[in-house]
C-alpha cells in the first residue's frame, strides 16, 4: 500500500507532467525546440557557462548537445569564447537576440498560464506560487545517480 508521501509524489509527478505537456503545446508555431530552450534558459538564469556545465544541468552528455550549441550560435542566440583559465575550453553566453527569443517564448506561455489562473481564487493562486517555489526546490535535489556518484568519489579517495 502506498504511503501518503508516495501518493503525493505520484500526484505531483502526474500534475507536473500534464502541465509540462500543455505548456509545450502552447508554444507558438516556429518556436525553438525544448533542448534549445533548455540551453537558453540555463544561460539566462545562471550566466555564462561551459558546455559541460549546461549538459550536466540538463542531464545530457556534452556531445549530445554539440549540434544544439552550434545551431544556437549560428542563429546568433548564443556566443562562444575561450575560457579564461583553459583557452581550449569554451564558455557560452546568451546574446541579446537569444534573450529576446527566450523572453518572447516565455511570455507566450506565461500569458496562457495567467489566463488559466484567472479561473482560480486569489488564495488558490497564492498556493500555486508556493507550490511552484517548492517544486523548484525539489527539482534541485540531488538524484539517486548524483548520490551514487558522490559515494563512488568518496570510496575512490
Amino acid at each position: 500500500m502506498a504511503t501518503s508521501r508516495e501518493e503525493s509524489a505520484a500526484a505531483a509527478r502526474r500534475a507536473v507532467t500534464h502541465l509540462g505537456r500543455r505548456l509545450r503545446a502552447e508554444r507558438p508555431a516556429g518556436a525553438l525546440n525544448g533542448t534549445k530552450l533548455t540551453v537558453l534558459s540555463h544561460l539566462y538564469r545562471l550566466g555564462p557557462s561551459t558546455p559541460k556545465d549546461i549538459a550536466t544541468a540538463a542531464r545530457h552528455q556534452p556531445q549530445s548537445l554539440s549540434r544544439t550549441f552550434a545551431e544556437l550560435q549560428e542563429a546568433g542566440l548564443i556566443s562562444r569564447r575561450p575560457g579564461e583559465h583553459d583557452r581550449r575550453a569554451a564558455v557560452l553566453t546568451i546574446t541579446e537576440v537569444g534573450r529576446d527569443a527566450l523572453v518572447r517564448d516565455m511570455a507566450h506561455r506565461d500569458a496562457w498560464l495567467a489566463r488559466a489562473l484567472d479561473a482560480l481564487t486569489d488564495a488558490e493562486v497564492d498556493l500555486i506560487r508556493i507550490a511552484a517555489t517548492l517544486l523548484d526546490q525539489i527539482a534541485e535535489s540531488p538524484s539517486d545517480q548524483d548520490q551514487r556518484a558522490d559515494q563512488a568519489k568518496t570510496t575512490v579517495r
